[in-house]
């Protein structure tokens, strides 16, 4: 055998093989993903791009006549002058995704203690209990919510005796009602993420950090935050990003007085058949979506460092 035949022989796995055998077999592994990438992905992304630079015709088709008028548009300025009413929305959905976010870690963190301290014997029963939401439709949970806060039932009634609302009124299209559905839709989704990380804590750090007389606050930020920091970014993401985009719980507990990106864009595509304008608001939403996911990364590395 040969120098140069030796050089390129390799031993892989107890399988004698080259690196050229080597480069084919990786080549194989990955082409089906980087298929499904390409084609569910890239190309509509894509396809997403080219079809926000073009024009509406008059009775809704597409015109391949290229214009930066869809996103002067979304800017605010049309034929009337500018006004601010698309940016408003695109800030309110950044900020309702943000507080969804925010308060289902608030309510995940004392839920994923308690159901990692329960008995191995009962903690299952209550991770079904936080899993059973998925088992039915959203629409119906949304609908689900329009009950809970119809006037007949007591939450209301009591809003209306403390004179939240009128007697006989219903507590939705409201706010309110809107950040209830977000947060009783997601909250599973940080709680499953962090109880894994919960799980496997580390308690004789947190024993460590009481030993050098440290209070409860440092030992939180110091001791379990940065232990419990991948099943939080993991819930987070899972959260934010599907936040961003929702449209069916602010239509349905927001009512028109209350618009996301996600209804903007899911009356572009409909009734409104501006698809080159849905497709404009849509990169927007992307666009909002990675700076949203890039400040809570820099939060999370700040907490790290803390």
């Amino acid at each position: 055998m040969t120098s140069e035949h030796q050089s390129n022989t390799l031993i892989w796995f107890g399988e004698l093989t080259s690196r050229r055998a080597l480069r084919r077999r990786g080549l194989l592994h990955i082409t089906p993903g980087m298929f499904w990438i390409l084609m569910f992905l890239t190309v509509p992304a894509l396809a997403l791009i080219a079809l926000s630079f073009a024009t509406r015709g008059g009775y809704g088709e597409i015109e391949w006549i290229f214009t930066f008028e869809n996103y002067t548009r979304l800017a605010g300025y049309g034929m009337f002058g500018w006004s601010p009413d698309y940016l408003i929305i695109m800030a309110r959905s950044l900020w309702v995704a943000f507080l969804t976010t925010t308060v289902c870690i608030a309510l995940a963190f004392p839920l994923a203690f308690f159901i990692a301290g329960r008995p191995k014997s009962t903690r299952y029963i209550w991770l079904t209990l936080v899993i059973i939401p998925f088992w039915t439709n959203l629409v119906i949970r949304t609908y689900a919510w329009q009950l809970v806060l119809s006037p007949d039932l007591p939450i209301a009634k009591f809003a209306a005796v403390l004179g939240f609302i009128p007697a006989g009124s219903p507590l939705y299209p409201s706010e309110l009602a809107v950040y209830l559905g977000m947060i009783s839709a997601f909250l599973p989704f940080v709680v499953l993420p962090l109880y894994s990380s919960v799980e496997k804590l580390d308690w004789s750090l947190v024993e460590a950090a009481y030993d050098l007389y440290s209070n409860k606050r440092r030992v939180f930020m110091q001791a379990i935050l940065p232990q419990t920091l991948p099943g939080l970014s993991v819930g987070a993401i899972l959260t934010f990003v599907p936040a961003m985009g929702m449209f069916l719980i602010p239509d349905f507990l927001g009512g028109a007085k209350y618009m996301l990106v996600g209804n903007l864009i899911q009356q572009q595509f409909g009734k409104s058949r501006d698809w080159p304008f849905g497709a404009a608001v849509s990169l927007a939403l992307m666009i909002l979506t990675l700076v949203g996911l890039f400040l809570f990364r820099r939060k999370g590395e700040e907490m790290e460092v803390v």
